[in-house]
């Protein structure tokens, strides 16, 4: 089984692999449209035939994913605090570089596939030296830049956006409105505007950035999505079925806290605290959906999120870190390292109706 991180970045690479196919056939098209209206060939363009499309296709594909593996692995936390304009500057450098170790491969081996000949012959490799100076040559790699120039948009519009939105956006998941059952865990930090006077609003922020991101991989791991950041606090959610499986939402809430942890040393050192939260948990039934008309957002509407909020803010009345609905805790597996211990019905802020709460902890391992 794939964990939910593997998962995700899996589609993340997958992405980049089809919007290169899809651009690739693109720019194939209107090259080979060209050619036929020109009535002419350049030497150096290879023809395309049935086996040769089949081989771009799978070339062009498998460019993609390597790309995206990079992306996700390694230049993206290389560049992480760059502005836009200077990473797009860096990669395309560091990409041509490797486009043209690329062609230096895919290139002989098309035109084997065409001529018929062996790949290690001399007409091979005179043609890929004509190749290297010709019009040819400087039109791939203006497609191959093009290609990663609106790969990598996508990649950071979807980032922006949150985890599936854009995906979701293009493919029209909810351009009309759909119930669903969702879990949501609203997180709220203890003391922040305590910790917000202290270090000024500039380091604050940082402060914040550094939370956030120290909080990223836990809730990816347990397969939740963060729905919104509001100042200091985190809306996550999961999918129904997600956050009951093997106790996924208690398990992130807690992960949360682990990470936290471990990361003392950098939080005292940098600004000379260290972040804790409180949260409060329920699910229920949303309506999901696009709504906007100068920005247009995909938001879940219904009363379960007005209640975890109510249920976050009984926190601190019951000196608590995690409170939970008795309608979720009783979905959820009590022998899996998890105490659950029930306060009684409780009368929420702005809420007609009072609501039976379960306080939880973490049984600790010997």
């Amino acid at each position: 089984m794939l964990s939910y991180k593997t998962k995700r970045k899996s589609r993340k690479i997958l992405s980049f692999g089809i919007i290169w196919t899809l651009l690739g056939w693109l720019f194939l098209f209107i090259e080979q449209t060209a050619l036929i209206d020109a009535k002419a060939s350049q030497q150096e363009a290879i023809e395309v035939t049935p086996k040769i499309f089949l081989f771009a296709s799978l070339a062009v594909f498998l460019v993609g994913m390597v790309v995206g593996y990079l992306e996700l692995t390694f230049l993206n936390k290389l560049f992480i605090r760059k502005p836009f304009y200077k990473k797009v500057l860096f990669k395309l450098f560091f990409y041509l570089i490797l486009f043209s170790l690329i062609m230096l491969v895919l290139y002989p081996i098309a035109s084997s596939i065409e001529l018929g000949v062996h790949l290690f012959s001399a007409t091979i490799w005179q043609r890929y030296m004509d190749f290297l100076f010709s019009t040819v040559h400087l039109s791939t790699l203006v497609q191959l830049s093009a290609s990663l120039f609106i790969s990598l948009i996508y990649a950071e519009i979807s980032d922006n956006l949150g985890h599936g939105v854009l995906q979701n956006f293009i493919i029209g998941k909810y351009h009309r409105p759909k119930e669903e059952h969702r879990i949501f865990l609203f997180t709220d930090m203890k003391d922040s505007t305590a910790i917000a006077e202290k270090l000024g609003t500039k380091k604050y922020f940082s402060f914040l950035r550094d939370y956030y991101d120290c909080l990223e991989d836990p809730i990816i791991k347990f397969g939740g999505d963060v729905y919104q950041y509001i100042g200091d606090e985190i809306v996550i959610t999961w999918a129904y079925k997600t956050g009951i499986k093997e106790n996924n939402c208690l398990r992130t809430f807690f992960e949360m806290k682990k990470a936290l942890q471990a990361n003392t040393e950098f939080f005292l050192e940098n600004y000379g605290y260290i972040p804790s939260f409180k949260g409060g948990m329920h699910y229920g039934e949303v309506t999901t959906g696009e709504i906007g008309a100068l920005k247009k957002e995909i938001v879940f509407s219904g009363d379960v999120l007005n209640t975890t909020a109510r249920i976050q803010d009984a926190c601190n009345t019951y000196n608590s870190d995690l409170l939970l609905s008795q309608e979720l805790a009783k979905l959820l597996d009590f022998d899996k390292g998890f105490v659950f211990s029930e306060i009684g019905e409780v009368s929420l802020k702005g809420k007609n109706e009072s609501l039976t709460l379960v306080k939880v902890q973490k049984i600790n391992p010997k």
